[in-house]
């Protein structure tokens, strides 16, 4: 009877939780969350199931760098995950966000589960280190300076980080930033970048780091494996979701917040970094250069082939940390239909709490479905009914 006692406990601390008041503010000019988000799992989670993938890691014990914007700590799902944080090029204040995009990436890094919401990070147990170089806004007329970029790239090489994602790129690279790079292919981390998103007026050339080699250049995919981000060349090694996600919000005043739907190249980094870190955790004995490799020839090739702006396909963060290594670069191709289908079949998380939200029934209801599901449990143990062992 032990696991029914420890499955009450667990039920009613949910049910507590799920009556804690919540509240997000902004400050003024700075980017402000969209709500908490509590409806069925984002698609993102429904095609890599973190879930399941934490039962071999979660990101425990690696340092992730997310340059950019700053990252709001106070947001509550990261709440123990910020190890500090750096500021370069005279910024200030690493642990605030005014745009956002610092935050986004670090909430696909490793932001906590949270009885609120069905969003989380993709490798939770992994640290985060905020290094602030810019607070250019997205969309805004300025250009982040590489030379500033390449200073936050030492700072976070310096700070013994193994993931450095680069959140907010330059359009344009330095020597300094090449030296940077230089720095951290000396020091073994792993640097994920993502390409950007251009449009008519403003179409998007190289951006940097992204396109240097040795760095995991990342393209911006949608739901359905097609890419938004449009930059193409050799450099992208995968895609990663980065359109219409749920992610972590800035400006949440200590509670809880997320932006959705949420279109940005940050979050492509995140989720990538996110799978580097899940792989050095579960084999630290990877080279970067092999996490990268490992990464990149585990893709799904979903529509890649034919779309050079999506790089060997979508990550695939279940087979690069548990699965064989394929003989080549890139999967087979299931065709574009493979996400669409893991998405569409991906339950919604956590089942029981989206019912007792629906119904508002709080902690005593929660209790009160879950003596009936134990009930039910007992009289089928009785008839020789056994749980289900994961293998």
């Amino acid at each position: 009877m032990r696991w029914v006692a420890g499955a009450v406990a667990a039920v009613l601390l949910v049910g507590a939780n799920l009556a804690a008041p919540v509240r997000a503010v902004a400050a003024p000019g700075c980017a402000a969350p969209t709500g908490v988000y509590a409806d069925a799992a984002p698609w993102p989670q429904g095609l890599f199931a973190p879930k399941r993938l934490w039962r071999l890691s979660t990101g425990a014990g690696q340092l992730v760098a997310v340059v950019g914007t700053g990252v709001d700590a106070s947001n509550r799902q990261l709440s123990g995950r910020v190890a500090g944080g750096k500021a370069v090029a005279g910024m200030t204040g690493p642990e605030q966000d005014c745009d956002g995009r610092g935050t986004l990436a670090a909430g696909m890094i490793a932001a906590r589960p949270d009885a609120h919401t069905t969003f989380a990070g993709l490798a939770p147990g992994a640290r985060l280190l905020p290094v602030k170089y810019t607070q250019t806004t997205s969309g805004g007329d300025s250009e982040p300076d590489p030379d500033d970029l390449a200073a936050a790239i030492k700072a976070a090489v310096a700070a013994h980080a193994s993931v450095i994602c680069v959140a907010v790129p330059a359009a344009r690279g330095s020597h300094a930033l090449t030296t940077a790079l230089h720095d951290a292919a000396a020091a073994d981390a792993v640097v994920v970048a993502p390409a950007r998103i251009g449009s008519s007026d403003h179409p998007a050339g190289r951006s940097y780091p992204t396109s240097a080699p040795g760095v995991l250049g990342v393209a911006v995919a949608d739901r359905n494996g097609t890419a938004e981000s449009t930059e193409d060349g050799d450099y992208l090694d995968v895609a990663a979701p980065g359109a219409d996600v749920v992610g972590l919000a800035a400006g949440t005043g200590g509670a809880l917040g997320h932006k959705w739907p949420a279109t940005d190249p940050a979050a492509a980094a995140g989720y990538a970094a996110g799978a580097a870190a899940l792989l050095r955790a579960y084999a630290p004995t990877l080279t970067a250069p092999q996490v990268v490799d490992r990464i990149t020839r585990t893709a799904t090739d979903a529509g890649a082939a034919s779309d050079p702006r999506l790089g060997a396909g979508m990550i695939d963060p279940a087979a690069a940390v548990g699965a064989p290594l394929p003989a080549h670069r890139t999967s087979p191709s299931p065709g574009p239909t493979a996400i669409q289908a893991a998405v569409a079949a991906a339950p919604a998380a956590e089942p029981y709490r989206n019912l007792v939200v629906a119904l508002g029934l709080g902690a005593p209801g929660a209790a009160l479905l879950l003596l009936l599901a134990v009930r039910t449990a007992l009289r089928g143990r009785r008839r020789g009914w056994r749980p289900a062992r994961h293998t």
